[in-house]
């Protein structure tokens, strides 16, 4: 008989930003274990992301999980991080000549989510960010309050936070399999075995492997790479105060880094869960579309990788429990495809989380906004048979 290294109520499987914020929401209703696979928390997607908080991004439910993490990330609690988890930045978004259109609809729909948006002319779009070129712009628009997120600081606050709670974090202990026992669950890692009531499934693009473990059906999950990389300009730039720069049909973007810029071609190439790695010809085809769109050129490549973005069908979150799906497993909870949205919405998604497991309805200022149970419920996903 395997040493059991552990009893919980929740096994949270994945302990990257999804699953460390949804442990520290967690850990006060009943002990909690996070297990990841890799041997450091917020290896994959988590640890790669160059996070932004912005209001005017994705589709409604998630605008309003980001408004209400806002509180959270501008005033954490006292002693979660040593450095604040946000810093002005700005975002601007610049549209090519005969796209006034699509600026104005971007300006009406972004203006139902956050205050301040501004239309800038061209004149205007470039005394922001001076590399762009003029002769490439109809104008831009410009949400003056996005914000960098301190993506470590914000992990890493959830992870003591978790401990705090009387959590514990397990490395190296990839899951390998999933037993109904009773009311609950037998868990075997590559650690030992850990009994559980529940299994919170945040294990980002390997969620629907953690899934089949359990014998619940897919949800559908699509990893897809995302690619960055951090460069030297040709002709130095005095860039600190710029805002993350991107164009309006997100084929390209770029932001200070350090005295640097990051760039990115805003991909999103579908692939099966992996340790993904950035490819020479997405890094070529940002540098062509930096270098068309601004006076740019890209001299030394300091830094490249990629990290993965995982989508279900509808592009929104998949929150609740298996069992509300025809067939479901009990005891298991989903907590996946969060996109590019889970460094910007996770204090408002481990709350969502955190209530939903514990059947006390959702808090009040999600349930006013544009914020549902049943829209990121597992239940409103077709998919496959159970697997066996």
């Amino acid at each position: 008989m395997t040493d059991v290294l552990a009893q919980c109520d929740f096994l949270v499987v994945g302990a990257g930003i999804a699953g460390a914020s949804a442990a520290a929401a967690l850990a006060p209703l009943g002990p909690v274990v996070v297990i990841e696979r890799e041997g450091q928390p917020g290896y994959h997607s988590t640890g790669r992301s160059a996070a932004l908080f912005t209001e005017t991004y994705g589709p409604p439910a998630i605008r309003a999980l980001s408004a209400a993490s806002r509180v959270f990330l501008t005033a954490p609690p006292a002693g979660f991080a040593e450095t604040p988890l946000v810093r002005r930045r700005g975002m601007l978004l610049f549209g090519a000549p005969g796209r006034e259109a699509a600026l104005d609809a971007a300006l009406a729909d972004g203006s139902r989510h956050a205050a301040g948006l501004q239309v800038l002319g061209p004149d205007e779009a470039v005394r922001e960010v001076p590399v762009l070129r003029r002769e490439a712009l109809c104008g831009a628009l410009l949400e003056p309050e996005a914000m960098d997120v301190d993506v470590h600081a914000l992990h890493h606050g959830y992870l003591r936070l978790t401990a705090t709670r009387g959590g514990t974090v397990r490395t190296d202990a990839r899951l390998t399999g999933l037993e109904r026992t009773g009311g609950g669950w037998r868990a075997e890692t590559t650690a030992g075995t850990v009994l559980a009531g529940t299994v919170v499934n945040a294990a980002g693009a390997w969620a629907d492997e953690v899934a089949a473990l359990a014998g619940a059906a897919p949800i559908g999950l699509v990893a897809k790479r995302r690619t960055a990389f951090v460069f030297d300009p040709e002709v130095p730039v005095a860039c600190d105060d710029w805002p993350m720069t991107g164009d309006l049909d997100d084929t390209v973007y770029f932001k200070p880094e350090g005295g640097r810029l990051l760039a990115s071609p805003a991909d999103a190439t579908p692939l099966p869960p992996c340790d993904v790695q950035p490819e020479e010809l997405d890094v070529a085809e940002t540098v062509d579309r930096l270098e068309r769109a601004t006076t740019l050129q890209v001299r030394r490549i300091v830094r490249r990788w990629a990290g993965l973005r995982n989508f279900v069908a509808d592009g929104l979150p998949v929150v609740g429990w298996d069992e509300a799906r025809p067939g479901g497993v009990p005891g298991f909870f989903w907590l996946a495809g969060q996109g590019g949205y889970g460094i910007a919405t996770a204090p408002a998604m481990a709350r969502l989380a955190g209530a939903v497991a514990a059947g006390t309805g959702l808090p009040a200022d999600l349930a006013a906004a544009e914020v549902s149970e049943a829209a990121l419920s597992p239940a409103r996903l077709v998919s496959a048979a159970p697997v066996e």
